[in-house]
């Protein structure tokens, strides 16, 4: 579509401009190296910034190189990761860390091909690491790029369809700064993040690129960009148990090492949502005996493809039974999912902490 051209190309003189006089002060752009962009890039998946930024610099100060990533101990790994979701980019991130270690000397390669071999790293990652951290002129499009290049062009392109994200990225090709690629792609990250904001709330005001913008000239920036309806989320319920012993042990069980959550710590749970009544006979099949009822209550967790809604019970109980049960300091080194994360909380109030 070559009709777009003349507008992409003057897409980079005011964005860069707006970039910077109003560019993010984040720890990745202040000290920039392949592994940095790497890590900032892969935790910002699926995450806003705001919740990265203290587990990006606990995690520089525990892993400062590729080789002490490479080194590290996955179960300690996974624990520094809790809370910020989507643990196979964890898993991933230490994979890739052992093959640049071990295949490329601890140096990443200025390579597109080589990057997109590495375990977790796409298309987007590979053009943020190649653009910000080696100035190489290549793309970096996420979702943030595809809502702003439709909005400009007032393309009516589906951006979930694959052959139209190959004319998004041609597009950002041709807007792209040779000069100056990584800027260019860190300021239409930024300008996503904060201007042209998803829905029918972009800031268009502030943003640099209104006067180019066929949404704004038709009224259209809420109806843009066009992607087709996601399918419905299937729906589990299961009912969670929070046991703790007398003597202050907690009953845990660690998943398989695939599938969802692969390889992470639980509690103990049951399809269904269960009663008390249910509850007790649950734990009586366990072997347990429930001593006291602490606390109850329901959460819901939404991963991409399925959604959890979940009644939960603290029950202090007498017996072993067929669990497993763990000391505080053992817990403390286990990597418990954010799915968990109510249960995990009345666990602490119930503690004391």
């Amino acid at each position: 579509m070559k009709q777009y051209d003349e507008k992409l190309k003057s897409i980079a003189g005011p964005l860069l401009a707006w970039y910077d006089e109003n560019r993010r002060q984040l720890p990745w752009r202040e000290e920039v190296s392949p592994y940095r962009t790497w890590v900032s890039e892969i935790m910002l998946q699926q995450t806003r910034v705001t919740a990265v930024l203290p587990y990006f610099c606990r995690f520089m100060e525990r892993y400062p190189t590729v080789e002490a990533l490479a080194r590290g101990d996955e179960q300690e790994l996974l624990k520094l990761w809790e809370g910020l979701g989507y643990y196979s980019r964890a898993r991933n991130l230490q994979k890739a860390a052992r093959i640049v270690a071990g295949e490329y000397g601890g140096q990443f390669p200025a390579d597109y091909k080589a990057l997109t071999a590495l375990p977790g790293i796409g298309d987007y990652t590979a053009g943020a690491i190649l653009s910000i951290a080696f100035g190489v002129a290549v793309p970096a499009v996420d979702g943030n790029v595809l809502r702003i290049l439709s909005r400009v062009t007032g393309s009516d392109l589906d951006i979930l369809d694959a052959k139209n994200k190959k004319t998004y990225r041609i597009w950002a090709e041709t807007a792209l700064s040779p000069a100056r690629p990584g800027a260019f792609n860190q300021a239409l990250m930024d300008m996503g993040a904060g201007v042209c904001l998803p829905g029918g709330a972009p800031r268009c005001g502030a943003c640099p690129l209104a006067h180019l913008c066929a949404a704004r000239q038709e009224g259209r920036q809420a109806q843009l960009p066009v992607r087709a309806p996601k399918k419905a989320k299937r729906m589990e319920e299961l009912t969670v148990f929070l046991l703790r012993r007398e003597d202050g042990c907690v009953a845990l069980d660690r998943r398989p090492e695939t599938g969802l959550l692969a390889g992470l710590w639980e509690y103990p749970h049951m399809p269904g949502l269960l009663t008390e009544a249910q509850a007790t006979r649950q734990l009586a099949a366990w072997g347990l005996k429930a001593l006291r009822w602490e606390k109850s209550w329901q959460a819901r967790h939404v991963f991409t493809h399925v959604r959890w809604d979940m009644q939960g019970y603290a029950v202090v109980v007498g017996g072993s039974g067929e669990l497993q049960w763990y000391t505080e300091e053992q817990r403390r080194q286990m990597a418990i999912p954010s799915a968990f994360e109510k249960a995990t909380r009345v666990l602490r109030e119930l503690e004391g902490e």
